[in-house]
């Protein structure tokens, strides 16, 4: 419980997660806009386009989250430090 994941972004992969047990937060932040939502339900899932930082936190007890991803494990498609991603954002990199 409490525990936190993701806080990183991805340049191609979509992403469907989903609170298979328990709960958990995601915040999505598209370097402008940040919305929060709270996952808790086996039967519904958010869907994060390539481009979108994600934070996962506030785990329950026992939580489980499971990620479909769109492609396999690359992690030249990742993008890690958030000011790193803010210039992709606006076209710096």
């Amino acid at each position: 419980g409490g525990e936190a994941r993701g806080s990183h972004a991805h340049k191609e992969l979509s992403q469907l997660i989903i609170a298979v047990s328990g709960s958990f937060s995601v915040t999505l932040d598209d370097g402008n806009v940040k919305r929060t939502f709270m996952l808790n339900r086996p039967y519904q899932g958010l869907y994060v386009v390539p481009g979108i930082w994600r934070d996962l936190y506030d785990f329950s007890s026992g939580a489980v989250c499971m990620v479909l991803a769109s492609e396999k494990y690359d992690e030249k498609d990742y993008i890690r430090n958030y000011n790193e991603y803010l210039l992709y954002r606006n076209g710096s990199k």
